[in-house]
């Protein structure tokens, strides 16, 4: 086991180095270490490491969501309204559409598991978008619109969203086909999701204040790990209440580290987001070389020009539902144009889901794992080479003058 995180981490960082050298997105790197290394390929992967794959790719699930709730700000969604909020579910529930009608043609599967894979390929990928729209802020691109906040602050929301979207469709896969009543449980499940974890994140504040008053300061990596304890409670909460009451605890985490951002001294917050920004490089390694391990490239080779064709119809549709969502707003043509390419890169949640059906036994699973892969291998590079070269001629650069002035 040892030689094989050795193998994960040196060469997974290696070829991410050199992704990031030539202007591609890192996880391009890490799933081609993955694909080469695992059992398909080279086979140098131990088995111990490949048996609990799903278990470590939750782990870094975990993480990921923890950092999107410390990082995003409530005020940003509120500065840019109606549309952060479309766009937090309306693009994916138009791409999961595209698979739903259109998939069972073209891909011969039926209307669940077009569903499921829809689901599975509906989030924009915050490791790809997040990064440049920091950088956006940082160097005035399009923040007199609010343009970055408004692609961070949907983008945060969208990956939960369909998170639930999935389970919900597993749920159907396992059971008796389509029953409404599980369309009637996702407002329940996601408003005690985000109770649940807004408590538990009130009382970690409550904790870490009730200590810095009595001078017995917890460390900052500490709390790291007692929040990391809550979110894997939180989880297993799921677990324990499936059957009695419909409860996300992924959307619970992200509640609950978003309360803390919140409501923590301002500098705590940031030095998280630092603390869980530096796990996550781990966690990415990890996360992004098992799921290329877990890759057939023969079967993925072989899903072929429908797959490619499947994508590339559901970016179309998920763009429509991105220009739907800009309606009514300042935003010009060029900046709308932009902000459909920044929701266009697939990776973080693909990566992290994407062979949950396989690992649950669904006739469909090695399907969907593979057009998983093909969407972040296809839209990861595009998207951020596409989202990189066209910022100068979509975006306007406000000066730091005008930029303080506003």
């Amino acid at each position: 086991m040892l030689f094989s995180l050795s193998l994960i981490f040196l060469l997974g960082l290696s070829t991410a180095a050199i992704c990031h050298k030539i202007h591609l997105p890192r996880i391009i790197g890490m799933l081609v270490t993955g694909i080469v290394l695992g059992p398909y390929v080279l086979d140098l992967l131990d088995q111990s490491i490949l048996d609990i794959s799903s278990e470590l790719r939750q782990l870094a699930l975990v993480i990921i969501l923890i950092k999107a709730g410390l990082s995003l700000n409530l005020d940003d969604l509120k500065k840019v309204g109606r549309p952060a909020v479309l766009m937090s579910f309306l693009p994916a529930l138009f791409e999961i559409l595209a698979f739903v009608l259109l998939a069972p043609a073209i891909l011969g599967i039926n209307r669940i598991e077009a569903a499921i894979m829809g689901a599975v390929l509906g989030a924009v990928s915050p490791a790809v978008v997040v990064p440049r729209m920091v950088t956006l802020i940082e160097q005035d691109w399009g923040t007199d619109k609010g343009i970055p906040q408004l692609i961070l602050a949907g983008a945060s929301l969208d990956d939960v969203f369909v998170i639930v979207l999935f389970t919900t469709f597993l749920g159907m896969a396992q059971g008796n086909g389509v029953n409404m009543m599980d369309f009637a449980e996702i407002p329940v499940s996601i408003a005690l999701g985000l109770t649940l974890g807004g408590l538990a994140g009130l009382l970690l504040v409550r904790l870490f204040e009730r200590h810095y008053a009595h001078h017995d300061l917890i460390r900052n990596s500490t709390k790291v790990i007692i929040i990391l304890g809550v979110a894997f409670l939180l989880l297993t909460l799921e677990d324990w209440l499936e059957g009695i009451v419909p409860f996300s605890g992924l959307l619970a985490i992200m509640s609950m580290s978003l309360v803390i951002a919140m409501r923590s001294v301002p500098q705590v917050a940031d030095r998280l987001r630092a603390k869980y920004g530096k796990l996550w490089l781990a966690a990415e390694l990890v996360l992004f070389v098992l799921v290329g391990a877990a890759v057939d490239i023969r079967y993925t080779l072989q899903a072929g020009l429908g797959a490619v064709w499947m994508i590339l119809l559901g970016l179309l549709f998920r763009s429509v539902g991105v220009w739907l969502c800009l309606m009514g707003t300042k935003l010009d043509i060029r900046e709308r144009i932009y902000c459909v390419i920044a929701y266009l890169p697939k990776a973080t949640v693909q990566a992290a889901i994407g062979s949950v059906p396989l690992a649950m036994g669904l006739p469909c699973g090695q399907l969907v794992l593979s057009v998983a892969v093909l969407s972040i291998l296809i839209t990861a590079p595009l998207g951020a080479i596409a989202m990189d070269l066209s910022c100068p001629h979509l975006l306007e650069q406000v000066s730091r003058a005008d930029s303080q002035a506003v």
